[in-house]
């Protein structure tokens, strides 16, 4: 079983940055993607942006390109979302989220970490 916690959220103003960490514990070699996902007040959860474990290649929804990057660290089994020129419309629950080589989809999330945008 893989365990995923977040760190790194909080209050920004906007224009401004975070960065939030993943930290996987577990099983992390079964690992095939990570990616970040985001919950706003009333909204459906949607995709934010993923990195394949192994390859290193990244993918963005459209509405975060060229404002986030994605990054992960293999040897410390955390990814990172390093957000810029944040806008209040980026206020949501961010979760970590993995999938293994076994899923199909993303099978493992973490708890949820606030960010808050102000304008």
């Amino acid at each position: 079983q893989v365990q995923l916690v977040e760190s790194g959220g909080g209050l920004v103003q906007a224009g401004g940055s975070l960065r939030l960490s993943c930290a996987a514990s577990g099983r992390t070699f079964s690992m095939y993607f990570m990616g970040w996902f985001r919950q706003g007040s009333g909204k459906e959860r949607e995709f934010v942006a993923s990195i394949k474990w192994s390859a290193g290649d990244t993918y963005y929804a459209d509405s975060v390109k060229g404002r986030f990057t994605i990054s992960r660290d293999n040897a410390k089994n955390t990814v990172y979302l390093q957000m810029n020129s944040l806008k209040p419309e980026d206020t949501a629950v961010y979760y970590c989220a993995g999938r293994e080589t076994v899923s199909n989809s993303y099978n493992l999330w973490g708890q949820g970490i606030q960010v808050t945008v102000s304008s």
